[in-house]
């Protein structure tokens, strides 16, 4: 009974998401990728995306994300089409949400960018970027000035280094960031994004984080990730360690969530350790009784 009331429950919001697609002013999410460093096929690296008023700004570029905003732009998101991705905004520096940053640099310069890529995201960002253009500046060369005649301002890339706090803002959204716990990272970020109608929080990767809870607080989505339980605790003494101090679990989460109150959870970076779909949105269900959504590739809320 629990699993047809929230199927029902998610079916009754993507109707409602649907409703308010008629108003580009309303807000949208849109999984550009829900997985993890492992290689499964059918899941590209995090990455989500929110949609204001035919604009986007896209979080965490994983492996596959400039392919899959082309399969959500022909999926009536006309924002996620190349010439719209022009902000980005970087949780961590971990390989698994950066891997795909020279392709959101490169391929939709190619395909018809012509203004500059600004970037947000924790120290070492600069360095990064600095490195990608260096390493791809023949190519860079080559398209702009030769006879591809590339529009220059398509490849120039801005670079914001962040503090917590407010760190854009337009006419359509508000975007702050706020420290999460990561293991030995020195910065990883969550952010709040507020727009006309929502408010939406993307923890990044973290373990519980009361300073998540803080700025998490009544917000209309919360995207977050997870592990289960029941599956790390079959892993070896070393996963264990390095999960629990790095991840966070369906318990955690349970707690988060009775904590926050979101409108919607929306589970992305699931971990499963051999365990299944089903089993996890268990653990977290069986302790949390909201409305809590197993993210997919593609997903639109």
């Amino acid at each position: 009974m629990r699993t047809l009331f929230f199927s029902i429950a998610a079916l009754l919001y993507h109707f409602s998401s649907i409703a308010q697609a008629a108003n580009v002013n309303a807000t949208q999410v849109v999984l550009l990728g829900t997985g993890t460093p492992n290689p499964e096929p059918d899941r590209s690296g995090p990455s989500v995306a929110i949609i204001v008023n035919n604009h986007s700004y896209v979080v965490d570029c994983g492996p596959g994300v400039v392919r899959r905003a082309a399969a959500a732009a022909e999926k009536n998101i006309p924002a996620l089409r190349s010439a719209g991705l022009t902000r980005l905004f970087i949780t961590h520096l971990h390989s698994d949400h950066t891997v795909g940053y020279p392709d959101f640099l490169l391929s939709p310069a190619v395909t018809g960018r012509d203004q500059a890529l600004e970037v947000f995201g924790p120290k070492g960002l600069q360095n990064m970027t600095d490195h990608l253009l260096l390493a791809y500046k023949e190519d860079m060369d080559i398209r702009i000035y030769g006879l591809e005649k590339g529009h220059a301002q398509g490849y120039k890339v801005t670079v914001h280094e962040i503090q917590p706090g407010l760190v854009y803002a337009d006419s359509n959204i508000t975007v702050k960031a706020f420290r999460v716990n990561h293991g030995s990272w020195p910065e990883a970020f969550g952010y709040r994004f507020e727009t006309k109608d929502k408010v939406i929080v993307v923890s990044g990767d973290c373990t519980y984080s009361e300073n998540l809870i803080k700025n998490a607080k009544d917000c209309d989505i919360l995207i977050h990730e997870v592990y289960s339980m029941e599956g790390l605790a079959r892993r070896e003494k070393q996963w264990q360690d390095y999960h629990s101090n790095f991840h966070t679990s369906t318990e955690q989460l349970a707690n988060i969530a009775n904590t926050v109150h979101p409108k919607m959870l929306i589970l992305i970076h699931q971990l499963q350790f051999g365990t299944s779909k089903e089993s996890l949105m268990k653990e977290i269900t069986d302790r949390y009784k909201g409305l809590v959504i197993y993210g997919k590739d593609l997903d639109i809320f």
